[in-house]
């Protein structure tokens, strides 16, 4: 967890249930909350009238989105949608900024959270001078292996399906597939009852 739950309800936070596709936000809505996963998958992207998506991230169970946007008075640029079945943690804007200014600690904990999200977005920037598709998956499974703290082969379980990862480095989810395999093939992950270990 980003902030400690039982803080979070001090101040005042609601615990929300979120089906599978329903919107948290959308692009222009206003920033008046803190959103803290508790349990499930959330997916911020951007959609476009000729059906094509951009995903900027796929937040998962204690982590936070959002947040940046407490500080400033710009809409959202982005739509949040629970991705499966949710419960998210919501502290009104006022709230969260009366328990950062009592708790400074808090406030560290969110700004290195937003610092390694920045990071990762560089690394997924990145990919785009990049055209040999098994290299951009090694790349986004190094990256995401190191973050959880993970260094022996095949002891990190991905925690995105085969569409996710294709919807981060912008390829077709047929590309992924063939890649996967291939990497499987290569033995530099394994797949087991449809899992990835890396």
């Amino acid at each position: 967890m980003i902030v400690p739950e039982d803080l979070l309800f001090k101040y005042g936070a609601l615990l929300k249930n979120y089906s599978a596709g329903k919107i948290i936000f959308r692009k222009g809505d206003c920033c008046d909350e803190y959103y803290q996963i508790q349990e499930g998958t959330v997916q911020l992207s951007n959609s476009y009238p000729n059906g094509k998506e951009f995903v900027h991230g796929f937040p998962f169970s204690g982590h936070c989105f959002g947040e940046s946007y407490l500080y400033n008075s710009k809409p959202f640029p982005i739509d949040a949608v629970a991705l499966k079945k949710s419960s998210i943690i919501i502290l009104s804007k006022a709230a969260f900024l009366n328990l950062v200014n009592d708790h400074p600690d808090v406030l560290q904990s969110i700004m290195r959270y937003t610092a390694d999200r920045l990071h990762f977005k560089y690394i997924i920037c990145s990919f785009l001078a990049i055209s040999d598709p098994l290299e951009k998956i090694q790349k986004l499974l190094d990256h995401i292996k190191i973050y959880f703290g993970y260094t022996e082969q095949y002891s990190f379980r991905v925690p995105y399906t085969r569409s996710q990862m294709a919807h981060i480095t912008g390829m077709r989810i047929e590309t992924v597939i063939r890649v996967v395999k291939k990497m499987h093939n290569l033995e530099l992950l394994k797949i087991d009852s449809g899992k990835i270990y890396y």
